[in-house]
């Protein structure tokens, strides 16, 4: 095999690891020994996937497996990350790096997304999409590092839906690569569409309100 076929055999078995483990931690009970052994694998095996998937996406020019690459990285190791963030203290200087590296690639995804749409690609909207997601992420970052977050656990919070995200992101690849019914667009945004509203559920179901917060409530 040459460099590209064993880097796509990688991708491919990495993919399909963190595929079904992203699957389990999905319908099985969050926390326990269980779910962060699981999660720990699911972790390496998509980490692995995305990391390999730049040099494929550069060796074959492929700008939408480089957005998933890179939209699948940094929620991998942003959500891991969260998990440990009890308070502002614990944010630390590759925190901001990791999220001034995605308002980069945010702004360029939005930017080439409206280059496409003008010039008659309407494709273009995947990027615009992707792009959008990517800044209120780094809005997110900024709210959190800075102690302006209205919920007292944004570690656990955010770590959950970073990492659900990136599961996003796997299902994503999979239905692009395998998709022979739908339109392109609805491929790409199918996961998205279906997974975010269990994100927000989730969200809603584990996290804490500052005491602030709930005084302004009542």
């Amino acid at each position: 095999m040459n460099i590209f076929e064993t880097l796509l055999f990688i991708h491919i078995a990495f993919g399909s690891l963190s595929l079904l483990f992203g699957t389990y931690i999905l319908s099985t009970k969050k926390g326990g020994k269980k779910h962060k052994t699981i999660g720990t694998a699911y972790f390496f095996a998509m980490l692995t996937t995305a990391i390999v998937a730049l040099p494929l996406s550069y060796i074959h020019p492929n700008y939408f497996l480089f957005i998933i690459s890179v939209f699948t990285s940094y929620m991998l190791l942003s959500g891991r990350r969260y998990i440990r963030k009890t308070s502002t203290e614990n944010i630390k200087v590759f925190d901001w790096l990791l999220s001034i590296v995605m308002l980069i690639f945010a702004l360029l995804f939005i930017g080439l997304g409206v280059f496409y749409i003008l010039k008659g690609n309407f494709f273009g909207i995947v990027f615009v999409v992707f792009g959008s997601i990517g800044l209120l992420f780094v809005y997110q970052d900024y709210i959190n590092f800075n102690g302006k977050s209205n919920i007292k656990n944004f570690g656990l919070t955010t770590h959950l839906q970073r990492m659900i995200g990136s599961y996003v992101a796997s299902v994503t690849a999979f239905l692009v690569v395998n998709n022979k019914i739908l339109p392109a667009i609805v491929a790409w945004l199918l996961p998205t569409l279906i997974i975010v509203p269990l994100i927000i559920k989730w969200t809603r179901k584990y996290k804490i309100l500052t005491m602030s917060t709930e005084k302004n409530s009542h």
